[in-house]
């Protein structure tokens, strides 16, 4: 849930008022002339229409024009980055991308975009993902998992929050790198997921940190390897990549263009939002808002949405269509 700090910030990120207080200067020859609308393509309360509001309402003081929070649910978040692909390129419609709708989907499935045709903005957080197994299955370790794998290939079963998602294409580039098979078993979103674990009917799922945590203190599951980095919630908790196996994916949340956005918007927003997240209000919202900041520039954000990208569509592509 979002914090009653974050909630009263809302008022700015949904239009009703606006600071006109001091801004940057440096990015000159573009300023915006209407409401900026950062579209979400998931219904309000979830994590994406969090990361939304969190920096519309501390970056709002810093424009001169109402931020405003669209949502435009549907299609596991496709139809909104196909509104935004298609968009005015003059910089007043932003999507919320970096996760499914950006970096897996296309890859699985025909859509009507391409993640080229977004220019990045900046990258507003980062969610860590980590695979677990139920405790006392045996499989308390990646090399246990690895190992039962390749004597009975397509014997585990794992959960994924539902089909073509980050999740699922989590597993497959984890699968490819390990040189082995199991069975995708989707569900209608992570908490179903868990939930099928936790009752024995798949042998692995992904979660976040914080829902590894109290489980793992729960004594219900061994949280076996992160799938990017370290999670500074389960420090001991080791890394895919550490482990010999090259996968660096998370769900990611940003904030991306058409792609066609003039230098001088790009350069007017990223400016503005940077600066928000160096903000205490930020600091403070993302905290009770249980939201990692994970800041990078337009290019950088750029750059590694490309990369979990390219590393899901090589997975996929040694794969049997459908799996």
């Amino acid at each position: 849930m979002l914090s009653t700090a974050l909630g009263l910030g809302l008022a700015a990120a949904t239009g009703l008022s606006f600071g006109l207080s001091a801004a940057p200067a440096s990015a000159q020859g573009w300023e915006p002339t209407r409401p900026i609308q950062i579209v979400v393509g998931f219904a309000p309360g979830g994590g994406t229409d969090q990361t939304a509001r969190l920096i519309a309402s501390a970056a709002q003081e810093l424009f001169p024009v109402p931020l405003v929070v669209v949502n435009r649910p549907g299609a596991s978040g496709t139809l909104a980055a196909e509104i935004v692909a298609n968009a005015d390129p003059d910089g007043h419609t932003l999507l919320v991308g970096g996760g499914s709708e950006s970096t897996s989907v296309p890859n699985h499935m025909e859509t009507n975009y391409s993640l080229d045709q977004f220019r990045g903005v900046a990258r507003v957080n980062r969610e860590h993902m980590v695979i677990v197994t139920k405790a006392g299955s045996g499989l308390d370790s990646v090399e246990a998992v690895v190992e039962h794998a390749k004597e009975n290939p397509g014997d585990l079963a794992y959960a994924s929050s539902g089909p073509a998602g980050i999740l699922h294409s989590a597993f497959l580039v984890f699968e490819k790198e390990a040189g082995i098979e199991m069975q995708h078993v989707p569900y209608q979103g992570g908490a179903p997921a868990l939930a099928a674990l936790l009752g024995g009917h798949v042998d692995l799922a992904i979660i976040t940190p914080g829902d590894a945590m109290a489980q793992m203190e729960a004594g219900n599951v061994n949280a076996i390897a992160t799938t990017s980095d370290r999670a500074p919630q389960i420090p001991d908790v080791p890394s895919l990549s550490e482990l010999g196996y090259d996968v660096n994916l998370e769900n990611m949340k940003g904030l991306v263009a058409p792609a066609a956005t003039p230098d001088e918007a790009i350069a007017y927003l990223q400016e503005r939002f940077e600066q928000a997240m160096q903000s205490e209000t930020f600091a403070t919202l993302a905290e009770r808002a249980n939201i990692q900041p994970g800041y990078l520039s337009g290019q950088e954000f750029e750059q590694a949405m490309s990369d979990m990208s390219a590393a899901i569509r090589e997975a996929i592509g040694e794969r049997p269509e459908g799996n």
